[in-house]
């Protein structure tokens, strides 16, 4: 049995996993694209982002805690302009953001 128990595990795991991705399916077909529902989850998705950018510029850890809290703020703002210049487009403004910081990082 103590070689069938990582096995079992994984089964277990991957089960686990796409039962709620089979259930993502089954009720996704349900919501309105353009329903409240929907709105909402994204709403929350688009906090989350901010929240965890926030705290990636004000309270860093790691490797970043070296970067200066200019250079994070500067790719903030610099991050901020490409994503209204490019229609309010978070994963370009995001990569920008993130550009950015490498950037300054490298040359400062």
């Amino acid at each position: 049995m103590k070689d069938l128990t990582p096995w079992l595990l994984v089964l277990g795991a991957a089960a686990i996993t796409y039962v709620w991705r089979a259930a993502g399916v089954l009720v996704a077909g349900r919501f309105a694209p353009d329903g409240a529902v929907v709105r909402w989850v994204s709403c929350v998705a688009y906090a989350m982002l901010a929240g965890l950018f926030a705290r990636m510029i004000l309270l860093p850890a790691g490797q970043l805690a070296e970067v200066p809290l200019a250079a994070r703020v500067g790719a903030m703002v610099i991050a901020i302009a490409v994503w209204l210049l490019a229609r309010r487009n978070v994963f370009i403004g995001s990569c920008a953001g993130v550009g950015t910081v490498i950037l300054l990082t490298i040359f400062a």
